[in-house]
């Protein structure tokens, strides 16, 4: 599986972005697939995951209630929509994919995308 992020971009406080994760093969149907990001000087860091059926997602407290994950099997495309966006959400976004595994754990995933900048200003 090779995924694509885009939709990164500078944003205003309290603005919106939806981030998109192109995927190329058949098998992303089955993958769970989430979204982690990485500011700079520090880990790379669990945001949100959806399962493969579309029927459980999984959320970072800190986004909780301001971004939904979602993803359309047929386009095999995933989403973040992120709203009311925070200064402390700036960081370079990553999409990934994973067959077994722990959902909010990244090292159970063995596909990633090659990150979108998201950049919040105060």
């Amino acid at each position: 599986v090779q995924l694509q992020a885009s939709g990164g971009g500078l944003v205003q406080a309290g603005g919106s972005l939806r981030l998109s994760c192109a995927a190329s093969g058949r098998a992303f149907r089955s993958y769970t697939v989430a979204w982690f990001r990485q500011a700079p000087g520090k880990e790379r860091e669990f945001v949100a995951a959806i399962s493969w059926s579309v029927s459980v997602s999984y959320y970072a407290d800190s986004v909780k209630g301001r971004f939904t994950i979602s993803r359309d099997n047929a386009k095999n495309t995933m989403y973040l929509q992120m709203n009311n966006l925070k200064p402390e959400d700036t960081a370079v976004y990553y999409c990934a994919a994973q067959a077994v595994g722990s959902p909010t754990d990244r090292r159970s995933y063995g596909y990633w995308g090659q990150g979108t900048l998201v950049t919040v200003s105060s």
